[in-house]
């Protein structure tokens, strides 16, 4: 269990330490991730050998949950509906043309058998959105026509048709006895019902519910996500439908202190997506991969320049697009973890394959990535189609909570100057604005008129602070020996400048004044100008 472990927490660490150098290389980073598990690998420097095909499906499938949960809770339909139409067109029909079209290619191209052909079309038909936006993020790609919105909408919604294609091909080529009509009917209506429902229970609960503290809504929306996989395919839907569209359900409904939530699955997405391409690499043996250079390579470049835009422009011509929209969206279909990962399923599944289909998957993967993924920045500026007055941010739901606006709470207990006098009356500064008042259990929306109480809790909007690396704040905890113990803040003398700002005392946090006296446990919160 602790090699594992320890290696796992060392290739985090030099991924972090090497984050600010990955941004800067003209490669994708998801790249090196996939590099740094090939050099751990058994052909690599640390000659680690890994070849458990059932330990790696259960953890690329367990972080693939959460990759396809936020990918739908970040998709702004909002934004993204101008292209919705094209987006779910691209994202289901074009799946279904891309799967048959590179399946015929392999078929009378490579000489493979007709369902082999199909099977390597259906693994490799989805685009990948981790790596479209890691892209278009590092690269600050804000694209023309929505476009943007489109990709992401497409290439987080196709897995699930790719995934069902699969399922059903490796179903039939390993003789199984199945209703292709029935299983496929049964993946959509139960992966959309559960998904659905998962979404909309998520929701009830976040508003409904009271958290003793601020972890549990994380913890809800987390279990949440699990059981919107599993349910499903349990009783023989398509889990990855169904979280997909229970994170768009979620992201897209008014749910209070959303941006923790993506504070939170930013960084257990990030994680998964390490997790993934390094734990792939480390899977895969290099000493391998040319036995299927030359038909990935054919594969990969069908797609490229045949396979990919003559479905682009089938499906997108009817809605009029323009062709620098219609030439961005084919070049920047990428191959992702998705498709190794769906790949694995089927080796796992003992179809019989004329190549090691995760051999030959993983090298189209790192072919599409390092080509497409290189040139993509590229392309976008030869087509024209980089909109400096957009910003690829907006096309996700974090935008919306990405403000500078904070909420203050102020409690107005007996002997309050305020009680008495309306909001009017008040000499409040002006970018304090009063939003809210609770008495008595109910929830009151004050103006100007509104007289306040004894015990009221006013809630006020107003600017944060930003410049946080000019305030320093420390610590001084306070045992039964300290001199300040059991003194009152008036009683002490603090350094000059410095002002003790908070007092954490057990479980609650408590903002001082010159009257409040300093017990034995206390954590007082001393602030003072920083350098500058």
């Amino acid at each position: 269990m602790s090699p594992p472990l320890l290696l796992m927490g060392i290739v985090i660490l030099i991924c972090i330490v090497l984050n600010r150098l990955i941004q800067r290389l003209a490669v994708p980073s998801l790249l090196i991730f996939i590099a740094l598990g090939m050099v751990f690998g058994e052909n690599g420097l640390f000659r680690i050998h890994f070849d458990d095909y059932q330990v790696a499906n259960i953890i690329c499938s367990v972080c693939l949950i959460f990759i396809m949960f936020y990918g739908g809770f970040g998709t702004n339909l909002k934004a993204a509906r101008p292209v919705l139409a094209k987006s779910v067109v691209l994202s289901t029909l074009g799946v279904m043309l891309t799967a048959g079209l590179t399946g015929l290619f392999a078929h009378l191209a490579l000489g493979l058998p007709l369902y082999e052909s199909l099977l390597i079309g259906a693994v490799i038909s989805s685009t990948d959105a981790a790596s479209v936006f890691n892209i278009l993020r590092t690269g600050h790609l804000s694209l023309k026509y929505g476009s943007a919105s489109l990709l992401e909408v497409e290439s987080g919604s196709n897995d699930p048709m790719s995934y069902m294609l699969t399922v059903i091909l490796v179903s039939v080529m390993s003789g199984a006895s199945v209703s292709v009509p029935r299983m496929l009917l049964s993946q959509v209506v139960f992966g959309v019902l559960c998904g659905v429902v998962m979404g909309k229970l998520a929701v009830l609960l976040l508003s409904r519910l009271t958290f003793s503290d601020d972890h549990g809504r994380t913890i809800l929306v987390f279990a949440v996500a699990i059981i919107a996989y599993a349910l499903p395919d349990l009783i023989g839907g398509n889990g990855y439908l169904s979280v997909y569209l229970c994170g768009i359900l979620m992201g897209n409904a008014s749910v209070s202190q959303k941006r923790y939530l993506i504070h939170f699955f930013d960084v257990v997405t990030g994680v998964c997506q390490v997790m993934i391409f390094f734990l792939l690499g480390l899977l895969v043996t290099p000493a391998e991969l040319p036995a299927v250079f030359l038909p990935a390579l054919c594969i990969m470049a069908f797609l490229t320049f045949i396979g990919r835009p003559a479905v682009v422009s089938a499906i997108l011509l009817p809605f009029r697009s323009r062709p620098g929209q219609i030439g961005i969206v084919s070049w920047a279909g990428l191959r992702g973890v998705a498709s190794i990962v769906f790949a694995i399923y089927a080796v796992l599944g003992g179809v019989t394959m004329t190549y090691n289909l995760f051999n030959l998957v993983f090298c189209i993967v790192l072919l599409s990535i390092a080509f497409q993924g290189t040139l993509l920045p590229w392309v976008s500026r030869r087509l024209n189609m980089i909109d400096p007055a957009e910003d690829v941010s907006k096309t996700f739901n974090d935008y919306q909570e990405d403000n500078d606006v904070d909420f203050i709470k102020v409690h107005i207990a007996d002997g309050h100057p305020w009680i008495g006098k309306s909001l009017a009356e008040l000499a409040l500064p002006h970018n304090l604005l009063a939003v809210m008042i609770a008495r008595d259990g109910r929830n009151l929306v004050p103006d100007g008129q509104t007289v306040l109480a004894d015990g009221d809790l006013l809630v006020f909007a107003a600017r944060a602070f930003e410049d946080r690396e000019n305030l320093s704040l420390r610590e001084v905890p306070i045992d039964k020996g300290h001199k300040w113990n059991g003194r009152s803040l008036r009683e002490i003398s603090t350094p000059q400048q410095t002002l003790v700002i908070l007092i954490q005392r057990g479980a609650h946090t408590m903002i001082p004044d010159g009257g409040t006296r300093i017990q034995t446990g206390d954590v007082l919160v001393l602030a003072q100008p920083g350098k500058t």
